[in-house]
């Protein structure tokens, strides 16, 4: 009964008309791959707090990137104007470490793409791990904790939220999410956990643990592999639903 429930949630909220007040939506105004991929990237380490702020904030971003991000990363230098970059607990200065990081990696002919699969043995997790050494070990100049709040580090075992967002959209082919990365499958993927899907997941009995951590993630997204094995993210979209329609 909870499964059809959510399958219709899923067919309700996962469409075009989604898009718009998400996140999702700058990732939808590119059409090459890398641009694509830096776009989702810098999306995801801003995507927390109220959506019109952090949206507003990306949207001034990209704008500051002349909608090019590749062009952007590929040219950038310390002398570039990243003025306004600053969002919550992040500095300028932890954006532009961001940058000149990307920038090094994009022009030793690598990218996005080639670092996370580079990284991925099987296993979403250290993967994850992988990825944020590789920022963590490329710090070459003075970072505020906001860095690492946008980059936060799997081995403190947070539920890494955005970063499991950030995969569902690249990794997923629907209506919402593009699937431009294949060397991950669907069944790998992790729910994107923050306060408001552990509060409805805990509500469905999808979670009983009390935190927000690691062991939270892998427990709801181990329930919901019991509704579909092969797609189990797919039910973020029937959480957020549920979420709309039960006013949680």
């Amino acid at each position: 009964m909870l499964k059809a429930q959510l399958d219709k949630y899923i067919l309700e909220y996962e469409t075009k008309d989604f898009i718009k007040d998400d996140p999702v939506q700058f990732i939808h105004k590119f059409n090459d791959e890398k641009d694509i991929e830096i776009a989702g990237f810098i999306a995801s380490m801003f995507a927390y707090g109220k959506r019109e702020v952090f949206i507003e904030k990306l949207n001034y971003i990209f704008n500051l990137m002349e909608n090019k991000p590749l062009d952007y990363v590929k040219s950038f230098d310390c002398k570039s104007n990243v003025c306004g970059c600053d969002y919550r607990f992040s500095k300028d200065c932890d954006f532009v470490q961001i940058i000149k990081i990307l920038n090094k990696l994009y022009n030793e002919n690598e990218s996005i793409k080639s670092l996370f699969e580079h990284n991925y043995n099987g296993e979403v997790w250290s993967m994850l791990q992988g990825v944020t050494d590789y920022f963590y070990n490329n710090i070459d100049m003075e970072i505020t904790k906001g860095f690492y709040h946008m980059l936060p580090n799997p081995k403190k075992k947070s539920a890494m939220k955005r970063m499991n967002m950030l995969l569902r959209w690249f990794v997923r082919k629907s209506a919402v999410d593009i699937g431009i990365w294949d060397f991950i499958p669907t069944s790998e993927l992790l729910i994107p956990l923050d306060t408001h899907v552990a509060k409805i997941s805990r509500k469905l009995g999808l979670l009983k643990r009390n935190d927000n951590g690691y062991e939270s993630v892998i427990e709801i997204t181990n329930n919901l592999k019991k509704f579909d094995n092969n797609d189990p993210i797919k039910y973020d979209f029937a959480l957020f639903g549920y979420g709309i329609n039960n006013k949680i």
